[in-house]
């Protein structure tokens, strides 16, 4: 008789904890925020990022931000690199990609503890946008729940181009357009084939594939990443050619990059009276018209191939 009991005993606190444990999802899923307003191209957010000492600073995505770039005036490699690196069933998938999920389960477990996140496009965005840097399991479900409710209310094309307006490339550089000019001082619709795979190779992490001073492997990374380009057909063999004998120009960026890394620069300074995010900043009553190369508010989602 003492047995069952006993076993009662022990199971009542499981099942306690599993509820309470269910109840901390439910509520953290549920309070999530919206992700519908980001359909509009001419809505800005106010997000926080992290320099390299993690001290917080306000940054700005949307056509409020000076170096925010539309989709269309991105180079139409860097697109095709980046899904290359870091994503290669973007177009296929519904935000989450839960056979890489797994594998990296079955990593993490090996290792015993978070290497691998198996995070897709839509999952950094989602991160970046609304989630902090912490590995927990909580954060995971989060960042999961949101990628789909991104893919559901976005296009493709407006998941990518809000990934490349606000993704690291380096210490304090957010965004292509920041970084085509930091890097190689030119547009993102002016970067090769060679430097745009250059760029995509810093995606897992500016700090362990910084080019200058690790540079080897930042190359390497890159060659991998053309490899996968014209296998996949994105690119022809000439251009594979051409891109895997080029050497990016980086002349004279060395010195900015140190002093960069001593002292990031001033802040962004976000729209008077708008407090650090994610905060909505409506577009001004003034515009008539949509950025050069977005999509219009009221277009339908759609699978993009580029």
């Amino acid at each position: 008789m003492r047995s069952p009991r006993r076993f009662r005993g022990i199971l009542a606190p499981i099942a306690i904890i599993a509820l309470v444990l269910a109840v901390w999802v439910g509520v953290s899923i549920l309070t999530l925020p919206s992700v519908a307003y980001l359909a509009k191209p001419r809505v800005s957010i106010v997000i926080t990022v992290k320099d390299w000492e993690r001290k917080g600073h306000p940054f700005v995505v949307g056509p409020r931000n000076p170096r925010w770039t539309p989709y269309g005036v991105i180079s139409p490699a860097l697109k095709k690199a980046v899904v290359a690196s870091e994503d290669a069933d973007f177009y296929s998938h519904e935000g989450v990609d839960y056979e890489a999920i797994r594998e990296a389960i079955k990593t993490d477990l090996r290792k015993g503890k978070f290497v691998r996140g198996g995070s897709t496009i839509t999952q950094q965005l989602a991160k970046n946008l609304f989630l902090t840097r912490e590995r927990t399991l909580i954060r995971k479900v989060k960042e999961i729940v949101l990628a789909r409710r991104l893919d559901d209310a976005l296009s493709k094309s407006r998941i990518l181009e809000l990934y490349l307006n606000v993704v690291e490339f380096g210490p304090m550089v957010y965004g292509i357009g920041h970084a085509a000019h930091y890097y190689f001082g030119k547009p993102p619709s002016a970067l090769t084939v060679r430097e745009c795979a250059f760029l995509a190779s810093m995606l897992p992490g500016p700090k362990v594939y910084n080019p200058y001073r690790r540079m080897d492997r930042v190359m390497k990374r890159s060659d991998r990443i053309l490899r996968r380009m014209v296998a996949a057909r994105m690119i022809s063999r000439e251009e594979y050619d051409a891109a895997i004998s080029e050497v990016p120009n980086l002349e004279g960026i060395a010195r900015k990059v140190e002093k960069t890394l001593k002292t990031p620069p001033p802040e962004e300074k976000p729209p008077e009276g708008a407090p650090v995010g994610p905060m909505v900043i409506e577009p001004s009553p003034l515009a008539a018209s949509p950025e050069p190369g977005s999509e219009e508010d009221s277009a339908p989602k759609s699978q993009d191939t580029e």
